[in-house]
């Protein structure tokens, strides 16, 4: 067994099925990892992230299965989890070797790799739906609108091709803590990636007032006696309330 150790990142794993096709290792040989861990009596290669490698894996992937099929894939591809690497790379190979058609990729669910890459996607999907409604924006000293988001999977750029649209004059940041990486708009239809740390920001005195007066409206209509807590959590999890204006403590919100 061939171990191909790839970069966590939608680059590193497309660079990482173009070398095992670059290196002609049979399908059932060859393993995409994104760990260190270890495996007997296999031989590992590290696989250096390659932007023009990775540019013609998916535009072959976008010919051969499709733009929904290949959404798909970068969906599955933008999961945290460690096994996503390998369920495409198989589900690929497989749709490959059997010639699928475009837009059949996902079809045959009874196949482990299928099945598994479909989920993440699945999962991913229904992650952006979720902060599309959720993500909260709040107006800094600077006029630029800020929001922060913590999502478990990669959903900045998508997050950020939204935004350009509904925003489309405004400057705006949307920071995304877990990987410390920022989306940053200047306006029209430019904007751009930032790896680090965001300095502390202060929302100006206007937007602190209209935060205050926006959960002085949400309590008001709320009916004590119609109150469902499992419903809410159904609808609202938990855990994308932390930057949302309305569930602030004390007027602040969470980091």
């Amino acid at each position: 067994m061939i171990i191909y150790r790839c970069e966590d990142s939608l680059e590193g794993i497309m660079t990482g099925i173009y070398r095992v096709y670059e290196d002609k290792t049979p399908v059932e040989n060859a393993a995409l990892s994104l760990d260190e861990e270890q495996m007997l009596f296999s031989e590992e290669r590290y696989v250096e992230p390659d932007a023009g490698r990775a540019r013609k894996t998916a535009s072959y992937l976008q010919q051969k299965f499709g733009e929904d099929d290949y959404a798909t894939i970068c969906h599955a591809l933008a999961s945290d989890r460690k096994d996503k690497a390998q369920a495409v790379f198989r589900t690929v190979a497989s749709g490959i070797e059997k010639k699928t058609d475009p837009g059949r990729l996902f079809d045959n669910l009874a196949d482990e790799y299928v099945n598994a890459a479909f989920r993440l996607a699945r999962a991913t999907i229904r992650e952006l739906d979720h902060l599309l409604g959720f993500t909260r924006f709040r107006e800094l000293n600077n006029g630029i609108l800020y929001a922060q988001i913590e999502p478990s999977a990669d959903l900045l750029v998508p997050l950020m091709e939204h935004f350009c649209g509904r925003l489309g004059p405004e400057r705006f940041l949307i920071y995304d803590i877990k990987r410390k990486k920022a989306g940053i708009h200047i306006g029209g239809s430019d904007w751009y990636l930032r790896q680090g740390e965001i300095f502390p920001v202060e929302s100006s005195e206007e937007e602190c007032e209209y935060s205050e007066l926006f959960r002085c409206f949400c309590r008001k209509i709320s009916i004590e006696e119609r109150k469902n807590l499992n419903l809410q959590r159904s609808m609202l999890p938990l855990h994308f309330r932390t930057f949302m204006t309305e569930f602030a403590q004390n007027g602040q919100i969470s980091r």
